[in-house]
């Protein structure tokens, strides 16, 4: 059995999950005659089966049952991906305090008292389904979004802000993460999530430039992907040699509380052509190559020294060796001469 079974325009599938038949019945003819489609299951175990071949769009969830309870059924329902965004509404005849929030601490967006009322869970639910249409709605755009992102060479996640979870990633993404921070959990590395953080606490648009980066880089404003209404917000990019990681903020997605969700589109662009680029011209060896375009990136001995696992002193002769290829004697002069060589084969390249 699948979604595809049921009329969803004209109606939302409903699953009721109650161990006592006549309580099913009342629901069920209720139900029916306001245009849903009705789904039983008399166990915790077939609510299970029954969600995950049929993903309603609301569950109406008995809270008492033998065997597998309620709570249970919920924290399942929730820890599956397939099932984990169907809203669930509890009936219960328990109305302790501890009852009701163990309730919501499973996973109900709501509950009902026993003895049940239609006409009140009908209202209850209208609202609910509702919202999970709209969530859909809004998934499939994501969907779509992502798809053309990465249609165009773009890497994308999706974090929940209040704690980092990465939710989602293409496997462009996992790649790229994995080259640049090694072997992660389900959260979005702790620099990213700092990132994330402040721009969720200001939440404006054209904001000033705050980036952190592993080397000192140039920051600018992103708006690649929005359109020209768009708002602005910083680029978080962290450098690695040649290459550098980019990360912007595309689009918030789902609930909006504690931050909300943020999908995330990530960029690597490399200058290691550019490198081999002044290699050839110049016909330098690859490590005079490499100290040459520090010097274009403005950066000074012990800078350059640091980023190639060298000493000063090591720098200092390669740099040397460039100035007598190149036939000059300043960093500038060496620097001028290497960025009109590399803009003839590069023309995009920013020094």
């Amino acid at each position: 059995m699948n979604t595809d079974s049921f009329d969803r325009p004209g109606g939302e599938v409903v699953l009721i999950v109650d161990d006592v038949p006549d309580n099913l019945s009342v629901l069920h003819d209720a139900l029916d005659e306001s245009g849903y489609s009705v789904l039983v299951a008399l166990n915790g175990e077939s609510a299970l089966q029954r969600a995950q071949q049929a993903v309603p769009d609301v569950i109406l969830l008995d809270a008492m049952m033998p065997g597998m309870d309620g709570f249970e059924v919920a924290r399942r329902l929730k820890a599956n991906p397939a099932t984990a965004h169907i809203p669930i509404v509890f009936m219960t005849g328990l109305t302790e305090t501890e009852h009701l929030e163990a309730a919501l601490a499973a996973g109900a967006v709501d509950y009902v008292t026993k003895p049940i009322k239609p006409r009140e869970v009908l209202a209850r639910m209208a609202v609910h389904t509702r919202a999970a249409k709209a969530a859909r709605q809004s998934a499939q755009q994501v969907h779509q979004t992502r798809n053309a992102l990465d249609a165009f060479g773009y890497a994308s996640i999706t974090v929940r802000v209040r704690d980092g979870r990465l939710l989602w990633q293409t496997p462009l993404a996992r790649e790229l993460l994995h080259h640049w921070f090694g072997p992660h959990s389900q959260q979005v590395p702790e620099p990213v999530h700092a990132w994330l953080l402040a721009q969720a606490r200001t939440a404006q648009p054209d904001a000033g430039p705050t980036s952190q980066t592993s080397q000192p880089s140039q920051q600018g404003q992103a708006k690649p992907f929005g359109g020209a209404n768009a708002p602005a917000y910083p680029r978080f990019h962290l450098d690695q040699g040649a290459r550098r990681l980019s990360f912007d903020l595309h689009q918030q997605v789902g609930d909006s509380e504690g931050g909300g969700d943020w999908l995330i589109v990530m960029r690597e662009a490399s200058d290691v052509a550019v490198i081999h680029t002044m290699g050839l011209a110049f016909k330098l060896t690859a490590r005079e190559a490499e100290v040459l375009y520090w010097v274009v990136k403005g950066k000074i001995n012990r800078d350059i020294a640091d980023i190639l696992g060298a000493s000063p002193a090591t720098v200092k002769k390669h740099l040397e060796r460039v100035f007598a290829k190149l036939g000059v004697e300043t960093r500038t002069s060496a620097a001028a001469m290497a960025i009109n060589r590399i803009r003839q084969s590069h023309p995009s390249f920013e020094a």
